[in-house]
């Protein structure tokens, strides 16, 4: 029988991983200023309008999400993160899901029916391999920070630490 409480780190360093190489990605597509998907054109200025952010700019903010998204999946499995409010720590991970599998949904969608932003069939495997590592490493935190009640914390307990 596997033991659920036994804490899981491989999802949330492969999770920190997949950030990584998002941030990667992005600053690249910053340096071109390029839109962020496959075959991005460049972006003009004249095409902004002024009204938002231009692509580069826009490109490092989101290189600098996927950066701050690596810390917080490394955070769930270090001691660090296991001293920050569990709750506090759930709805972090509760606010980053509708990213993660809005990003990854669209790459499902298109890269299997297609809706023209250009992934391929294997992007779309990577999107449901990014939604099901992401809730393994939510789990394994749930899991690995609940206290039974009646079950007295020992010594060696995360908690405790």
């Amino acid at each position: 029988m596997v033991d659920s409480d036994r804490p899981r780190a491989w999802p949330a360093y492969a999770v920190a991983a997949l950030f990584l190489g998002y941030a990667a990605g992005k600053a690249a597509f910053a340096l071109q200023a390029r839109l962020g998907f496959p075959g991005g054109p460049p972006v003009s200025a004249a095409e902004t309008g002024g009204y938002f952010l231009d692509a580069a700019t826009a490109q490092w903010l989101a290189a600098a999400s996927g950066v701050l998204g690596a810390c917080v999946a490394v955070i769930t499995v270090t001691a660090l993160g296991r001293r920050v409010p569990r709750t506090l720590m759930l709805l972090v991970l509760a606010g980053m899901l509708p990213a993660v599998g809005g990003g990854a949904g669209i790459m499902i969608l298109d890269g299997f029916v297609g809706i023209g932003v250009g992934w391929r069939w294997y992007h779309g495997v990577l999107g449901g391999l990014v939604i099901g590592l992401f809730l393994e490493m939510t789990r394994s935190y749930a899991a690995v920070t609940r206290r039974a009640p009646g079950r007295p914390v020992s010594a060696d307990s995360p908690r405790r630490r």
